[in-house]
């Protein structure tokens, strides 16, 4: 229980004071203490990102981690001016008052209703100072601990209290985390259908405030993220989780590396909290800042808040339509469909698209925009002008997402007409990135693939030394394409792999096996020592997993493997080889295997104490090979000849070739007789649950459940033998 000092100070009715009488010594210090005890991971110093002295706001140049990073040169600012703001001082009394109540509930364990009352009467003493004393660096901490732990009452209350001053509070530094704060608070009440009326009610109060001049906090670096937040609160989402994926998860699957993330956007359009409210905020504040539409496309931090309103309205393709035109510039209200430019000037577009702020907002409208509404972007506005935004610092990464969001084998063969001829100056220019997002597209539409992997690798080989030097020179195409004496150009030892010349591999060799025979024979003319140390780079040894796991005939695969022997040890006990390690396990046969193993076997306590050692050591059954050679190569022999079955029985046609390739054992595999589909299946299902219980791989009780099924029916068959000799006795 709180003391009686304690409630008596809570509930008394604080008097408010304008006054700007200095604080005491004592009150000095009890906020200087409050400074260091809590400090939320915010920034002392005075110096705002994007935020001039003048209290202009500045437009930040961004872009993505990639090859092709957006140079801040030719960065054009945005200076938006804001409405002026006189904050009032704190008097010392109300200073003294919110250090008590913070001090009071940090160093008390209170009863959680007891602790929503006490911060309920305390965000009442703050009614007509919210302004105040949310952009107060040190009573903003206390203000963030009282919304956390106050009822939903109080927390809408203390919001439609805010809204008068809801844009200068928001564009505070200290103050929007308040406002975030309040907002998070209210995103834990949603799961209760009884407060969505409360909520909205605060909510709408807040919008209505915010469309009067919405331009202000869309292009302030703090407002700009409060107006996220409360849009995503709408959607009933996080802030933190709408924007929870990492770019290099994104990236995965525009390069088809990775799986769409599909959940999130089914969450997204699937959860309706205040769809009405959305629209209605998102119209009115549009029609708002018509007249300032320039100054949102060019600003980089309206643009973030331009790219979360274009996700929240995935699905809805009329607001879609409408909010994209706007983007565009559109001078029309609506437009039919084969005619969505309408009034929109195409030039202003092409050089909009060479700011960093418009770049960003165009990828995502390119990602979101109704395939009508795509087709008429590609043919009449970027037609004709891919290769020289490839060639600008920002544009090209929108010819990236043009390739990476094509809908159709039409749109892949436009894009394809102007770029699938300029790879090599594409790669001198250092613009890769534009590569492998159209390599990506033509894997995805199944358009162009063989003419693209032709045409890569004509960029980076020619003459004499092709297709040997295909795989080095993409593995370092920077050093290459930088090096001055490209003819006399060696494997630069030393020197990390490129990544994107990974991932270009990588694509390459997920496509069928006769549209890449160049680069097989590239990659298995690699020498030993440069198989090594791509190996243990963590962009190279990717590309060699790639290969490992491709469609490629395993001949072609131990042929690499074998490249490796000697190192399989060293290879296993490095953070990146050891993932190889265990791909070239797969891909060997039992010789191979026998080798990686045995080269394993001094390094067991090595292997056990790292990251990946545990793993290898119960994949590959490295005791079991220790104390029984001879059963574990019987073990392996059983899971490849189980598994061949398997796939001569069940596997697609692509798999059949499975058994043409070399045996994997050195003799002659006896093949059993395709058929018998019924005691197939349950075999595997009795030899999976009895490998639930066992150490022993599931595949491996194959040879032993045969050997003693075959044991079983020659006792049988004695017990017969007996039992018939038995009866002739008594007969006779």
């Amino acid at each position: 229980m709180v003391s009686v000092g304690l409630h008596a100070l809570i509930s008394r009715n604080h008097k408010g004071c304008d006054s700007t009488e200095q604080p005491t010594a004592w009150e000095n210090q009890t906020n200087n203490h409050w400074v260091r005890k809590r400090t939320m991971g915010r920034k002392t110093s005075k110096k705002h990102v994007g935020v001039n002295t003048d209290h202009t706001v500045e437009s930040v140049s961004g872009g993505n981690a990639d090859d092709n990073n957006r140079s801040h040169k030719d960065k054009k600012t945005t200076h938006v001016p804001q409405t002026s703001f006189l904050r009032k001082q704190i008097d010392p009394e109300t200073a003294k008052y919110f250090a008590e109540i913070a001090n009071a509930i940090e160093g008390t364990e209170i009863d959680p209703e007891e602790r929503s009352v006490i911060c309920g009467n305390a965000l009442e003493e703050t009614r007509g100072k919210e302004a105040e004393l949310a952009t107060d660096y040190i009573i903003s901490h206390t203000l963030q601990t009282l919304l956390e732990g106050c009822s939903l009452d109080h927390l809408c209350s203390f919001l439609q209290s805010c809204a008068k001053n809801f844009s200068h509070i928001a564009a505070d530094r200290s103050g929007s985390h308040v406002v975030e704060t309040a907002l998070k608070s209210l995103s834990f009440h949603l799961q209760d259908n009884e407060n969505h009326s409360l909520i909205e009610h605060a909510l709408k109060k807040i919008c209505k405030a915010i469309v009067v001049n919405p331009v202000d906090i869309m292009c302030n670096c703090h407002g700009s993220h409060v107006l996220r937040s409360l849009l995503c609160l709408f959607k009933g989402v996080p802030l933190e989780e709408f924007h929870s994926t990492k770019s290099s998860v994104g990236l995965a699957e525009r390069l088809n590396l990775k799986a769409p993330h599909a959940k999130d956007n089914v969450s997204l359009q699937s959860v309706q909290i205040f769809p009405s409210l959305l629209k209605k905020f998102v119209s009115e504040m549009l029609n708002a800042a018509s007249e300032d539409i320039s100054k949102l496309q060019m600003n980089q931090y309206s643009s973030l808040v331009l790219q979360t309103v274009l996700k929240l309205l995935a699905g809805n393709e009329q607001e879609l339509l409408h909010l994209i035109r706007v983007l565009l510039g559109s001078s029309t209200g609506s437009a039919n469909a084969g005619n969505l430019l309408e009034g929109i000037t195409i030039r202003n577009i092409l050089r909009l698209v060479e700011e960093t702020a418009y770049s960003h907002l165009m990828e995502a409208i390119l990602e979101f925009a109704p395939e009508t509404l795509y087709n008429e972007l590609l043919t009449k506005v970027f037609r004709k002008s891919l290769f020289r935004m490839s060639s600008h610092h920002c544009a090209n990464f929108v010819v990236q997402a043009l390739a990476s969001h094509a809908k159709s084998q039409d749109h892949m063969d436009l894009i394809w007409e102007e770029l699938g001829t300029k790879f090599r100056d594409l790669f001198e220019m250092g613009k890769s990135g534009v590569v492998v997002s159209v390599l990506a597209a033509t894997q995805r539409l199944h358009s162009n693939e063989h003419e693209c992997c032709q045409a890569i690798a004509a960029a980076v080989c020619t003459g004499d030394e092709f297709p040997k030097c295909i795989v080095p020179r993409i593995l370092f195409l920077e050093n290459f394409f930088c090096s001055r004496d490209k003819s006399n150009w060696s494997w630069p030892h030393g020197t990390k792999i490129h990544v994107v010349g990974s991932l270009i591999l990588q694509s390459i060799f997920r496509l069928p096996s006769e549209l890449i025979q160049v680069y097989v024979t590239s990659i298995t003319s690699l020498e030993e020592h440069h198989v090594l140390e791509a190996s243990k780079d963590p962009s190279g040894s990717r590309v060699i997993e790639s290969f490992l796991n491709s469609n490629i005939s395993g001949k072609q695969k131990r042929k690499l493997v074998a490249k490796l022997r000697g190192h399989f040890g060293e290879l296993s006990v490095h953070p990146f080889g050891s993932f190889t390690v265990e791909k070239c396990f797969t891909a060997s046969n039992l010789n191979l295997r026998e080798t990686i193993v045995s080269e394993m076997l001094p390094l067991q306590p090595e292997l056990s104490k790292s990251k990946q050692g545990p793993y290898l050591l119960r994949k590959l059954d490295i005791d079991g090979f220790a104390r029984q050679p001879d059963q574990w190569k019987s073990r392996q022999a059983s899971q490849q000849s189980a598994l061949k079955e398997f796939y001569a029985t069940f596997g697609p046609k692509e798999t059949k070739s499975f058994e043409k390739e070399e045996s994997f054992l050195v003799g002659t595999v006896s093949k059993s007789k395709p058929g018998k589909l019924k005691d197939i299946r349950k075999e595997i299902e009795t030899t999976l649950a009895s490998a639930k219980t066992s150490n022993t791989p599931f595949l491996a009780h194959q040879v032993s459940k045969k050997m003693k099924r075959s044991k079983d029916e020659k006792k049988r068959h004695r017990k017969d033998g007996e039992s018939e000799s038995k009866r002739k006795k008594i007969k006779v």
